[in-house]
């Protein structure tokens, strides 16, 4: 396991209490699993994702990983209808290990409400929390 200050744990996004982070990519919502998220649960070797409009109020379970030694919900960070899903997970599905801000981004949605992003921690209030943990 990771250092807190080995976490890769960019300032461009926001953070959610579950480890989930959120990115604006235009008008729609780009979501993923943190560096932490994704450290904690070891080799992921299967990512059930939702569908392309699919439609998800924040904090819902949107989809799972699966890793060697676990099995984690997704929940959503920010409602609204799915947009994208990253099909390369399908294959390789540990790119959200090798990857989890850049290839191993989960969904993209159309949120319902932009300010639900500004509930989300910024990077810094996201490194206390994991602090205190």
């Amino acid at each position: 396991m990771k250092e807190i200050n080995e976490l890769n744990i960019p300032d461009d996004r926001r953070y959610s209490a579950d480890h989930e982070w959120a990115r604006f990519e235009g008008e729609n919502v780009r979501i993923g699993i943190s560096d932490y998220a994704q450290d904690q649960t070891g080799e992921i070797v299967y990512v059930e994702l939702p569908a392309v409009g699919d439609r998800f109020d924040r904090n819902q379970v949107c989809g799972v990983v699966e890793s060697v030694k676990s099995v984690s919900d997704l929940l959503i960070p920010v409602g609204g209808e799915v947009a994208a899903v990253n099909s390369g997970l399908e294959k390789t599905p540990n790119l959200v290990n090798e990857s989890p801000y850049e290839n191993g981004w989960l969904i993209e949605v159309k949120p319902t409400a932009k300010r639900e992003m500004d509930d989300l921690m910024n990077a810094a209030e996201y490194i206390e929390m994991l602090k205190g943990e």
